[in-house]
């Protein structure tokens, strides 16, 4: 028992019919040696062991970041059994832009610029319709549903792809401990329409809801109804952590960790992707800088340049998500007061605080295979539990782009 009290998309200027367009320059096209490489496999396993090494490579077998252009005349139009671009696909296997390393079925559609004169609308997915918008895939969800596929789909990941083929979309999904041992979560997962009334989902219909207590506002079934609910007990955290924050002595223990895993594989057009998330803490004021914070990570496997031990969410002093984070602004006091805790159990059963929400984007190669671990626990003790809402999550997939790991408030 705890001691008594007193944390987008732009244009791609496509080419239409067969004429080619400028192809993508990325920042991240080499390996950490400087090389590039121009086959890869996929292999499996555990992941997220803090060597800096991965489990997953670009598992298309070509290296997505080179610039395709025909090496002469017009053979990208010509030739349909050569993949001229290289971007995976040839015009047999249905690109139909084989000029245009932007443009292939494994690619992401990206709208075009209404207020740049020069964009061009194209067909980057090869589907014979421009500019479409895919639709949310959460609408009717079960608070309670715990197929891991569909917390991926509250979070705005609809697609699916199969291990062995190329296109863009979720692999697999799975509900896993901090560590990513196989979990049984209960209502530490909650598929949520709302979070109070004040707090609604940033894409679809639904939120997914990650706790280290019950992952329910105050009007839900299986709510909390107390500041400390008790889940699935001790739990072994990843390599490096929980992170300590400077000048504060951190415990290395935690309890009732839960998370969603996923692999999921890029389109061979993103250069990043983003994700919004929301914290809130019971911990928030008695235990701030103390041994008993809370934390939210993302781990990415493989760990992209500027992640740390592998996980993408944390501020710009490098401090993990918990109670010292820069961004912790919804409390009595505080800039954004306490409209986006009513009625969600937070503030009502004791006083607490949230970050409202955030954004965070990392970078990522074209057709690459990644892993994203969301996790929480309660470190220290079991007590004083901490919520993390996770939605809308975006792949970036504008040509030329550097993506870098970081996250900031979303505009309000």
């Amino acid at each position: 028992m705890k001691r008594s009290s007193l944390v987008g998309l732009v244009v791609l200027s496509g080419c239409v019919a067969a004429a080619c367009s400028a192809s993508r320059t990325s920042a991240f096209g080499d390996n950490d040696d400087g090389s590039t490489s121009a086959s890869s496999t996929t292999t499996t396993g555990g992941g997220f062991d803090g060597s800096g090494g991965s489990d997953f490579t670009t598992a298309t077998g070509f290296d997505p970041n080179t610039t395709g252009t025909a090496s002469s005349g017009n053979e990208c139009v010509t030739d349909a059994g050569v993949d001229d671009d290289l971007d995976g696909f040839t015009d047999d296997q249905g690109d139909c832009n084989d000029c245009d390393i932007n443009v292939s079925p494994g690619a992401v559609e990206v709208p075009t610029d209404p207020m740049d004169p020069m964009a061009q609308m194209s067909d980057e997915d090869c589907d014979m319709e421009t500019d479409e918008v895919e639709p949310p895939c959460d609408a009717g969800l079960a608070i309670g549903d715990l197929d891991p596929m569909k917390g991926a789909a509250a979070i705005g990941l609809c697609k699916t792809a199969g291990m062995a083929d190329k296109l863009h979309g979720v692999i697999s999904a799975a509900y896993v401990r901090a560590n990513g041992a196989p979990a049984s979560p209960g209502p530490a997962v909650g598929l949520l329409d709302n979070f109070g009334p004040n707090v609604k989902p940033r894409e679809g219909s639904a939120i997914l809801g990650l706790s280290a207590g019950r992952a329910r506002d105050a009007t839900d079934p299986d709510n909390c109804g107390k500041l400390s609910c008790y889940g699935l007990g001790a739990g072994t955290p990843p390599p490096g952590f929980p992170q300590d924050v400077p000048s504060c002595s951190g415990s290395n223990t935690i309890n009732d960790d839960v998370g969603l895993e996923v692999v999921v594989r890029a389109p061979t057009n993103a250069t990043g992707y983003s994700f919004d998330f929301d914290f809130y803490s019971f911990e928030y004021p008695e235990w701030v800088c103390t041994s008993f914070n809370d934390q939210f990570i993302a781990l990415v496997d493989p760990p992209p340049m500027g992640s740390i031990n592998g996980n993408v969410s944390f501020d710009s002093k490098k401090n993990p998500v918990s109670v010292n984070i820069a961004f912790f602004d919804v409390c009595d006091g505080c800039a954004l007061g306490t409209g986006e805790m009513e009625g969600t159990g937070f503030n009502n059963w004791d006083d607490a605080g949230a970050t409202s929400w955030l954004v965070t984007q990392a970078p990522v190669k074209g057709g690459e295979t990644i892993k994203v671990r969301f996790a929480i626990w309660d470190t220290g003790d079991s007590s004083w539990d901490s919520t993390v809402l996770v939605d809308n999550f975006k792949w970036i997939a504008t040509p030329g782009t550097t993506v870098s790991v970081g996250t900031t408030p979303v505009p309000k």
